[in-house]
């Protein structure tokens, strides 16, 4: 695979869609575990906002790594684990990634494991491991801007 210019339109609508399934998490009710399971659809909406989200992360990541680097990679905690190689993310960032990378498999390989707690507890208490990573990558993308196509 040879390297080529990051294309600014998808960099673009990959952090628009994850910011998108964010702020559909954070819409849910989460007030309470009762108030985010008094409805069977809360629990259903989580799981597929959260799994979108996190697979366009790893897409976009894996955009950086396919584009910049001309490296193609398909599992999402190898592309979490070189993006840190490369140092796109700091060390703490990639370790966050291949966890990040591991609960959507878990997700879609295991879905029968994950709880409607867990979906609760990870609604009101770590969606912004998911921003800070899109805004690693972002910030990686802007302190670069030669390595990007501009145009949309």
């Amino acid at each position: 695979m040879t390297p080529a210019l990051l294309r600014a339109k998808v960099i673009a609508e990959k952090g628009a869609w994850i910011r998108e399934m964010i702020t559909r998490l954070r819409l849910l009710p989460l007030e309470s575990p009762a108030s985010f399971q008094s409805d069977s659809r809360n629990p259903a909406a989580a799981e597929s906002y959260l799994r979108r989200a996190l697979e366009a992360l790893f897409d976009l990541g894996r955009h950086i790594l396919a584009k910049g680097y001309g490296q193609g990679v398909s599992e999402y905690k190898e592309i979490a684990r070189i993006l840190g190689q490369r140092g796109i993310l700091s060390e703490k960032e990639a370790e966050k990634g291949m966890i990040l990378a591991g609960y959507r498999n878990r997700m879609v390989h295991f879905y029968q494991e994950v709880s409607q707690y867990e979906l609760y507890e990870i609604c009101t208490r770590e969606l912004t491991d998911i921003e800070e990573l899109l805004s690693a990558l972002l910030g990686w993308v802007k302190a670069h801007p030669e390595l990007v196509d501009q145009e949309l």
